[in-house]
């Protein structure tokens, strides 16, 4: 772990220090997110503060099994109360209360059982603000937030933040951070913090372990991703021991999928192209095919990782998804093999970011999807043969003085071979060469029938 005993204190220190904390995970959030915001829940609860976590995101309905799913609140308040306040003398009661709006007037009727209300007994103050701290999770900037942010600058600009996260993207925003790029994810950071802190690893439970192993499942693929690591895996037994309920999530996740979402998958599969010469691989679901399966945005989450990410013979897969109303825009899922860092790509051509293996990035404004999703391919393939050139550059030759002198050769060293011959340079096509709906090659022949049952083994 690469979090420093000061950062933690920190951390620790103002969560202490503060009641009313607003939790808050990325848009289009994730399990990793959604489960880092419950576990901040149970933990700063059990620590007897007033918390709040705030999603604005249709949550896909696989993840209500997570404890503490019914508690999140769709909207935060924004605004601090103003308070009129009314010292009652001694055996003063009140009788009625009401109030009029009339002509941008709010008029306050008290009405006392007896006696009468002066003006020397009321006084007016502005109320406590309703977050005193704000903790961000698994969100590598602010305006990954989403509406939350655009909506609520004000908010997020005059209360402090701790950040909390793994993406070696983050832009370290906020007062406070807890960001460690080693993680496998934003769980995984949260589960040391709180493993550090004797206050917090008190009020572990197996709820709170069942949503931590939740993230660590999720954002590993099983484990299978280049993420995970030594340490990971020691979480994981650590959270087993705990309590979390390791089935329970496996058969949410992976063995729960509703018809629509089998139906988008198979549209996106069919609609799976390949750019040989490019070295990239991808499909699209658009607004319309949404619609048309019945389906959400949400239900495209996994396809990416499941099947496309296996073609062979492609450093980079993508996955384009046109999002519904009211968010709007387009998402661009990506994994890379280790030739290709796709959180460089992203961040370089459309400001997304990520891990080196997985990333994506958003466009918000568009005409037209299947053209937008041409200009993504093109610039996304430009960036690839970068990233390809600079890893094949020749290491620049020492200045004279820098050199090392040739040493003689020992009498028993071998006779000098033949340097090998240089591999010709091939000249990059600048046109496009797609083959369009092409299947996996895990899909082809025998092992059709193991992924289909795979598939459908959760409807």
């Amino acid at each position: 772990m690469s979090l420093s005993s000061s950062e933690l204190a920190a951390a620790s220190k103002a969560v202490q220090e503060h009641q009313r904390i607003l939790v808050i995970p990325h848009a289009n959030v994730d399990p990793d997110g959604l489960s880092s915001a419950l576990a901040c829940y149970e933990v700063f609860r059990a620590l007897g503060k007033d918390v709040t976590v705030v999603c604005p995101d249709t949550l896909p309905e696989s993840l209500n099994f997570l404890p503490g799913f019914e508690k999140l609140s769709r909207s935060m308040e924004a605004q601090e109360n103003f308070v009129i306040t009314i010292n009652l003398e001694d055996g003063m009661e009140v009788d009625k209360l009401r109030y009029t709006v009339e002509d941008k007037r709010v008029n306050i009727i008290v009405v006392p059982k007896s006696g009468r209300i002066h003006r020397d007994q009321i006084t007016l103050s502005e109320g406590d603000a309703p977050y005193d701290l704000i903790v961000v999770v698994d969100t590598a900037d602010l305006p990954l937030l989403g509406s939350l942010y655009t909506e609520h600058i004000d908010v997020l600009s005059s209360v402090p933040i701790l950040n909390i996260d793994h993406h070696i993207s983050n832009t370290k925003f906020g007062q406070l951070q807890l960001i460690d790029p080693t993680a496998a994810s934003a769980t995984e950071v949260l589960y040391h913090w709180f493993l550090q802190d004797p206050a917090l690893r008190k009020t572990l439970t197996a709820d709170t372990a069942t949503l931590l192993l939740t993230g660590l499942i999720t954002d590993t693929r099983s484990f299978q991703n280049p993420n995970t690591t030594p340490r990971s895996l020691e979480v994981a037994a650590e959270l087993l021991e705990l309590g979390a309920r390791q089935q329970e999530i496996i058969k949410n996740i992976y063995k729960t999928k509703p018809l629509s979402t089998l139906r988008i998958w198979g549209r996106a599969l069919n609609r799976i192209q390949i750019d040989t010469s490019g070295g990239i691989v991808w499909s699209t679901v658009s607004r319309e095919d949404l619609a048309e399966m019945g389906a959400g945005s949400k239900e495209t989450h996994g396809l990416l990782d499941e099947l496309i990410s296996t073609i062979p013979d492609a450093d980079v897969h993508v996955l384009f998804t046109e999002l519904e109303e009211g968010e709007g825009g387009l998402k661009a899922s990506m994994r890379s093999s280790p030739a290709i860092n796709v959180s460089k790509l992203a961040a370089e051509t459309y400001g997304g970011g990520g891990h080196a293996r997985a990333a994506g990035f958003r466009i918000k404004r568009f005409s037209n999807f299947d053209l937008q999703v041409l200009e993504c391919i093109q610039k996304l393939r430009d960036g690839i043969a970068a990233q390809r050139e600079t890893a094949q550059a020749p290491r620049p030759v020492p200045p004279a003085s820098q050199a090392k002198a040739p040493q003689e050769p020992k009498e028993e060293s071998a006779p000098d071979s033949p340097l090998p011959s240089a591999k010709p340079k091939t000249r990059r096509k600048k046109e496009l060469d797609v083959v369009g709906d092409v299947a996996p090659r895990s899909m082809e022949g025998g092992d059709s029938g193991d992924i289909m049952q795979e598939l459908t083994s959760g409807a």
